[in-house]
């Protein structure tokens, strides 16, 4: 049974059971992984549950991030034992480049910080946490539009490196996870979407975005095969 199994509809059933099963894209030469925007604004100072870190992290994910970020910690363990590259992609603060994020045009998820408290954790919001942090000399982006490509030198850095397979862990699967997938797979690179290793606020956008994403744009696979196959191929 996979994620989106309960979400899908009997039409969405009849419909999958009468098209042919697409075949999936696999792994190419070389792979590196990405680890797109494990920072503090997505799961806090700590495991709680959502609706109860919600004031001070409005756009936190609740417990099922901090279970994301264990099999996050397991898949870095995994590609640095095997030479595997690891890239990290994060935010890009508007007081570091003067250009105001994607989402400032909406408000973004909360209010303008103003206790000393909101403040630092304002400042703190796209520090990479423990389990996901970069190791000296691993590429470390910012960002400051959903997919990690656009505007950055990861497709460059991915061709000087002969890169052709990117396996993805992070957050949102909806926003940033999906658009990073997207524009990967627009560059006709393998793009690997591990299922324990994402995670969302939303169940439901959760499950469906992996469907959609398996369905059209890259593989998505369990934490084990990855694992697994790191350690036959990349060694």
């Amino acid at each position: 049974m996979r994620i989106w199994d309960p979400y899908l509809t009997e039409q969405d059933r009849a419909h999958l059971a009468a098209s042919r099963r697409r075949e999936p894209f696999g792994y190419g030469k070389r792979a590196a992984v990405l680890s797109i925007d494990n920072y503090r604004a997505a799961v806090g100072d700590g495991p709680r549950p959502i609706l109860e870190a919600l004031n001070e992290w409005p756009s936190n994910t609740g417990l099922a991030g901090w279970a994301a970020l264990e099999n996050i910690s397991e898949l870095l363990k995994a590609a640095r034992d095997t030479n595997t590259p690891v890239i990290h992609a994060t935010g890009l603060p508007e007081e570091e480049s003067g250009m105001p994020s994607w989402s400032a045009v909406r408000g973004g998820r909360g209010r303008k910080p103003q206790t000393p408290e909101e403040q630092d954790r304002h400042r703190r919001r796209y520090e990479i946490v423990a389990q996901a942090a970069p190791l000296p000399g691993e590429v470390v982006l910012k960002k400051n539009s959903p997919s990690a490509f656009f505007n950055t030198p990861l497709a460059p850095h991915l061709v000087a490196e002969g890169i052709d397979t990117l396996i993805v862990c992070g957050e949102a699967v909806s926003g940033c996870v999906r658009a990073t997938v997207v524009d990967g797979r627009s560059y006709r690179l393998r793009m690997i979407i591990v299922e324990d290793c994402v995670y969302d606020r939303h169940e439901a956008t959760w499950a469906l975005n992996l469907f959609d994403m398996d369905q059209k744009y890259g593989d998505v696979v369990s934490l084990d095969s990855v694992v697994k196959w790191l350690q036959s191929n990349q060694t």
